[in-house]
């Protein structure tokens, strides 16, 4: 069974979707991979409902779990920038899947319910 820090997973799976699981931390990554370098405020106007609070937390996980890298500018005021490392823009390929998965599920359930 795998481990990460002290918590124990049942198997591989349950550990990526303790790492990438949740409502903010996939469009976290989706914006980090596909739009690049962001600031803390860009990435917020991006996410319409996230409080402040929340994206800390997210990305301090994602950080902490080496998946987006943080880089302080010793500047004033301060200039903090977020990146995916390459253990993070190794999860791309799988969030264009579900994003395409997702696509094809609207269009093949959704908009028939519509007709």
């Amino acid at each position: 069974m795998p481990n990460l820090g002290e918590k124990m997973f049942n198997c591989e799976k349950e550990l990526t979707l303790s790492i990438i699981g949740g409502k903010w931390k996939m469009l976290v990554l989706w914006h980090l991979g596909k739009e690049g370098t962001k600031r803390f405020g860009e990435l917020k106007n991006l996410m319409p409902g996230i409080t402040q609070r929340m994206l800390v937390n997210q990305l301090r996980e994602l950080e902490d779990h080496l998946i987006v890298h943080r880089e302080v500018y010793p500047v004033v005021p301060p200039k903090v920038e977020y990146s995916l490392t390459e253990q993070g823009r190794s999860l791309i390929p799988i969030l264009d899947s579900m994003y395409e998965w997702g696509k094809d599920y609207i269009e093949n359930n959704l908009e028939n319910e519509n007709k």
